[in-house]
């Protein structure tokens, strides 16, 4: 049987790793493989192959509609019209929305992604026999591992 765990790389996975070898798990039994995580930021713009769920468009959007309505009904009294005044409210609607939502996108979204919490940074796989499988699940969890899979041969 094997076992797939993630750990942050701390103390807790050199002390579990070490509690694996005392319960019979041989030493090349045992393997410990450092993941990279994601140092690029997100693009802002989607493409057709490739969407992350974050959009520009919607906020600007909406006060670009509510915009060129007030601006159009405005525009009966000013000097250029309806039709001009409803332009410029939808291109001033649409611009200010964009700005907001990137605003929000690159500084509060960044913080939160940095403050998100714990990332796992190690994979342990650990290849056992099926009598030790339920204990070296067991000394994982209690050795701070992230998540935990089993798979059968």
């Amino acid at each position: 049987m094997q076992i797939f765990s993630t750990f942050e790389h701390s103390s807790y996975l050199e002390l579990a790793i070490s509690a694996l070898e005392k319960i019979g798990v041989k030493k090349e039994c045992i393997l410990a493989v450092p993941l990279f995580n994601r140092v690029e930021d997100r693009r802002l713009f989607d493409t057709l192959h490739r969407a992350d769920g974050i959009s520009l468009f919607d906020k600007g959007a909406a006060l670009g509609t509510a915009f060129s309505v007030i601006g159009a009904s405005v525009g009966f009294v000013l000097e250029w019209g309806p039709i001009y005044w409803g332009l410029i409210g939808a291109a001033v609607g649409f611009l200010l929305g964009f700005i907001i939502d990137y605003t929000i996108f690159k500084v509060i979204h960044k913080r939160a992604r940095v403050l998100k919490g714990k990332n796992s940074e190690v994979i342990l796989v650990v290849e056992c026999p099926k009598e030790l499988v339920e204990k070296a699940e067991e000394l994982l969890w209690q050795h701070l591992a992230l998540g935990v899979a089993r798979v059968e041969e």
